[in-house]
């Protein structure tokens, strides 16, 4: 059965700690911790330590690749995608999660897929690369990422599938999975809609089935197709008035996943059977 988990950076702008409490509240069977510029959430000791006080395996590392996160582990983005393999070797994370490098990384784009496959080789983990989106605004779409926003296009084994990115790049997530196959390795599942439908410039996160994604069909056919990595609820909780309700979004979106998650083994287990 797929482990689902959640992003402490569901929780945000709370602190780390809560944010495994919460995690833990809602049923969570692991957590991805988000790097940020917060120094406990690349401290080994400090993980290591709210791993085990709320009994919340550490799943999987997110990379600092975010802009805000710039100089977070050093400024050398092969660097501190060594550092982030390092760390998740550290704490028994089985998977680090990545974004393709940004055009103006010009000797790291051009290195990128080697990087992926050392670190990968030398700390024993899944490094994931995910999909992003173009930067748009009103009147133009910037392409930020190099080769492009689609991680598919590149020389790496395995891939990280973002429902809220696929939105923001106006594509379908269960058309890229499909075209991923069996690179499909991680899986940061929220929601979100097309700025063609309603025009905005951040991905929104939105809990599953609150977007226009296909986020149920996509669960039950990588199921089906036999998924064995982390489903890790990644959702935007900034706007909840109480952590009770914190919960209750996190907590849904564990449910829409796990039941999901059931339709597609039990499809599974009927073709077996047919």
């Amino acid at each position: 059965m797929n482990t689902v988990g959640v992003s402490t950076s569901s929780f945000f702008p709370l602190k780390l700690e809560d944010a495994f409490r919460l995690a833990k509240d809602a049923g969570a069977d692991g957590v991805e911790v988000m790097i940020t510029n917060d120094p406990q959430t690349y401290d080994p000791r400090v993980l290591d330590f709210l791993s085990r006080r709320f009994d919340l395996p550490i799943l999987s590392i997110h990379a600092p690749v975010l802009a805000f996160t710039h100089g977070v582990m050093g400024y050398d983005p092969a660097g501190k995608l060594h550092r982030s393999g390092e760390l998740a070797a550290m704490l028994g994370a089985n998977t680090v999660v990545v974004h393709p490098p940004f055009r103006w990384q010009l000797g790291y784009a051009r290195r990128f897929a080697d990087h992926v496959k050392e670190v990968a080789e030398a700390h024993d983990v899944i490094v994931a690369v995910e999909n992003m989106f173009g930067w748009c605004s009103s009147r133009f779409t910037f392409e930020a990422y190099a080769p492009g926003w689609n991680p598919g296009s590149l020389d790496v084994p395995h891939l990280t599938l973002d429902f809220s990115h696929a939105a923001m790049q106006d594509v379908s997530a269960l058309s890229l999975a499909r075209q991923w196959g069996d690179r499909l390795a991680h899986i940061h599942l929220c929601d979100g809609t097309s700025p063609k439908e309603k025009f905005h410039l951040l991905d929104e996160h939105l809990r599953p089935g609150h977007g226009s994604q296909p986020v149920a069909k996509t669960l039950e056919a990588v199921t089906q197709a036999g998924f064995a990595g982390h489903v890790i609820a990644e959702i935007s909780t900034r706007n909840a008035a109480t952590d009770d309700y914190r919960v209750h979004m996190v907590k849904s979106s564990l449910d829409f996943a796990r039941y999901y998650q059931a339709v597609g083994r039990e499809r599974h287990r009927l073709s077996a059977v047919g």
